[in-house]
C-alpha cells in the first residue's frame, strides 16, 4: 500500500495524459473549457487492461505499441478535422485530402511568410513524436503495476465492462440502438475511429455510383449544342468566396448591397439585362477547383477523388460542348502558378495562367494580381477575336488572406499593373490582421466589395457586353466564422443582351442582381444541363420527332 501510495501521483499524471488525448476535440465548437469535463469511457477500458496484463510481457508490449500508434493517428486526424472544419466546414479524409497539405503550406507561406510557415511545419512534424513519447511513458507507468491475482482478474472484468459500455455508447450515438441509461461519459475517440472506417467504405461506394453517373450523359449525342446562342461570346466569371453572406448577413449586406445596386444601375444604363438566382456549391471555405469541376461537368465533385474520377471519365464538360458548337474555349486563371495538365481534360483549348497575363506589379500576398488587372488582361486577350469564345475567368482578389485589398484605378492607367505596387505593400500584414477575427471579417467584406465593384464596372463599360452573355457566380462561401452564416449557397447572375437573358425565364430567377431571399437553390451540378437545355434547339435523338 505504501509503494502504491508513492506511485499514485505518477499513475494519476499518466492517466491524465491518456485522458487528455481521448477528450481532444476535433471541431472548433467543442474547443471549450467544458471539454475538460468530458469523461472518456475508453479510459475505463485502457487503464484496467494494463493492470490486468502481465507486467513486462511481450503481449503487454505489443498492446502498448498498438494503442500508442492508434491514439497518435487519431490525434492527428482530430487536428486535421479541426483545421478543415475551420477552413472548409467539413472533416478531414486522408484518402482525398492529402493534397491539401501542400496547398495549405503554400497559402500559409504567401500569407504569413516563409519563416513562420517553416516554424509551423517543423512543429507539426515533431508533434506526433512528442505525443508518441508521452503516451509511451503513460502506458508504461500503468503496465508496470503488479497487483495480486484477484486484483488482476477484477481489473480484467472492469476492462471488459468498459469496452462493452464504450461499444454501447457508440451504437447509441450512431442511432443503432437506444440505451435505457445514459452513461456518464462518451467514447468519443473510439467513435471517431469507427467513423473514419465507415467514411472510407462510403467513399468507395460513392466513387462507384459517380462513375456510373459520369458514363450516363443524356446530352452526349447532341448534334448542334448551344445553337440558340447564335455564336455570341460567353464568359463564366467565378468570384472567389462570393456567397449568400453578401445578402443574408447584415454585416456584409450593408456594404455589398449598395455596390450591387450601383452596378445594376450601370448595367441597365448600358442596355444590359440581368437575372439572378441561387446555386449550392459542393464545398465551403476553399478548394475552388472542385466547384469549377462541378459546374463544368454537371457532376458534384465535392472531393478530390470524385474530381479525379470526373477527369478520368469520358464525361463531356460544358466547355467540350462549346468546342463542338464552334467556340474557342479558354480559361483565364490568375491563381494558377504551377503546371495545370487538367485543363485539357476540362475542355479548355487555351489556358492563361498567372505568368501569361502580363502582370508586372507586386503580388498581394498569396493573390498574384488584383482583379482589375485580370479583367483588363482578359479584355486585351479576347476583345478582338474573330472566333467566338466560351471562357472561364476566375477572379482572386477576394481570396484569403484578404490583406491588403486593392482599390480601383482608372482603366486607362492599369498598364502592366505596377500602378498597384503601393497598394500591395500597404497596411498591416496578415500575421497581424489574422490575430483578430473581427478584422478578418472586415477585410473579407472589403475584398468582396472590391471584386464586385470592379467586375460590374468592367461589364458595364465593355463594348463586348452588348452581345456577350456574362455569367457571374461565387465558387463557394468562406468559412462560417468569416461568412457570418451557415450554408453553401452562392449567387449566380446572368448578364447580357435582353434576348439571351430572357431565354432563362423558365429558371424563375429574379430580375436584377439580387436573388429572391425565399427562392429555392439548385445544385451547382445542375447548371451544365440546364444551360444546354436552354440554349440548344433539340437533341439529335429528337431530330425525327
Amino acid at each position: 500500500m505504501i509503494a502504491l501510495a508513492r506511485r499514485l501521483p505518477v499513475l494519476l499524471a499518466a492517466a491524465l495524459v491518456i485522458h487528455l488525448v481521448l477528450i481532444q476535440p476535433n471541431h472548433p465548437r467543442a474547443m471549450t473549457w467544458d471539454a475538460l469535463r468530458l469523461f472518456p469511457l475508453e479510459l475505463v477500458f485502457i487503464l484496467p487492461l494494463f493492470i490486468a496484463l502481465p507486467a513486462g510481457h511481450f503481449v503487454t508490449r505489443m498492446v502498448r505499441i498498438l494503442l500508442v500508434a492508434v491514439l497518435v493517428v487519431l490525434s492527428l486526424l482530430k487536428v486535421a478535422d479541426y483545421a478543415l472544419f475551420v477552413a472548409f466546414g467539413r472533416s478531414f479524409n486522408p484518402l482525398v485530402d492529402l493534397n491539401l497539405i501542400e496547398a495549405g503550406i503554400r497559402l500559409l507561406a504567401g500569407s504569413i511568410g516563409a519563416v513562420l510557415t517553416t516554424g509551423i511545419v517543423v512543429a507539426g512534424v515533431l508533434a506526433p513524436f512528442v505525443l508518441a513519447g508521452a503516451l509511451w511513458w503513460a502506458t508504461g507507468v500503468w503496465s508496470r503495476v503488479e497487483p495480486g491475482r484477484v486484483v488482476r482478474v477484477l481489473a480484467g472484468g472492469i476492462a471488459a465492462l468498459g469496452l462493452a459500455v464504450s461499444v454501447a455508447d457508440i451504437g447509441d450515438v450512431r442511432g443503432a440502438w437506444d440505451l435505457p441509461l445514459d452513461p456518464s461519459g462518451t467514447a468519443f475517440t473510439a467513435r471517431v475511429a469507427l467513423e473514419r472506417v465507415t467514411a472510407y467504405q462510403g467513399l468507395f461506394a460513392q466513387l462507384a455510383a459517380f462513375r456510373t453517373a459520369a458514363a450516363d450523359d443524356p446530352y452526349a449525342q447532341l448534334a448542334t449544342p448551344l445553337d440558340r446562342l447564335e455564336g455570341r461570346d460567353v464568359v463564366i466569371v467565378f468570384v472567389e468566396s462570393y456567397s449568400r453572406a453578401s445578402f443574408d448577413d447584415p454585416f456584409n449586406a450593408g456594404v455589398h448591397q449598395p455596390t450591387l445596386a450601383e452596378g445594376a444601375a450601370k448595367l441597365e444604363a448600358a442596355g444590359l439585362s440581368m437575372r439572378s438566382g441561387w446555386v449550392t456549391s459542393p464545398i465551403a471555405g476553399g478548394q475552388s477547383w472542385l466547384a469549377h469541376g462541378t459546374l463544368a461537368s454537371g457532376l458534384t465533385t465535392s472531393n478530390q477523388a470524385l474530381y479525379s474520377a470526373m477527369l478520368a471519365s469520358d464525361r463531356m464538360t460544358l466547355f467540350d460542348y462549346a468546342t463542338k458548337a464552334g467556340y474557342e474555349t479558354a480559361a483565364v486563371m490568375p491563381a494558377i502558378t504551377l503546371p495545370w495538365p487538367e485543363a485539357r481534360l476540362l475542355g479548355f483549348q487555351s489556358v492563361y495562367p498567372a505568368r501569361d497575363l502580363g502582370y508586372g506589379g507586386l503580388p498581394f500576398n498569396w493573390v498574384t494580381m488584383p482583379d482589375q488587372f485580370t479583367l483588363a488582361a482578359f479584355d486585351r486577350l479576347f476583345s478582338e477575336r474573330k472566333t467566338p469564345y466560351f471562357a472561364q475567368l476566375a477572379l482572386i482578389s477576394s481570396h484569403a488572406p484578404w490583406v491588403p485589398v486593392p482599390e480601383m484605378v482608372d482603366w486607362d492607367d492599369v498598364g502592366d499593373g505596377s500602378i498597384f505596387n503601393a497598394m500591395a505593400t500597404s497596411g498591416e500584414p496578415p500575421s497581424v490582421v489574422w490575430q483578430d477575427r473581427q478584422r478578418i471579417r472586415d477585410q473579407y467584406r472589403l475584398a468582396i466589395d472590391y471584386s464586385l465593384e470592379t467586375l460590374l464596372d468592367y461589364v458595364a463599360r465593355s463594348p463586348e457586353s452588348g452581345e456577350r452573355l456574362t455569367i457571374v457566380l461565387g465558387d463557394h462561401p468562406p468559412t462560417p466564422f468569416v461568412a457570418g452564416i451557415e450554408g453553401r449557397d452562392v449567387p449566380m447572375h446572368v448578364i447580357g443582351p435582353i434576348d439571351l437573358v430572357d431565354a432563362i425565364g423558365a429558371w424563375d430567377w429574379s430580375e436584377g442582381l439580387v436573388p429572391g431571399s425565399d427562392a429555392s437553390s439548385w445544385p451547382m451540378a445542375g447548371f451544365r444541363d440546364r444551360f444546354l437545355d436552354t440554349f440548344t434547339t433539340q437533341r439529335s435523338g429528337d431530330a425525327d420527332g
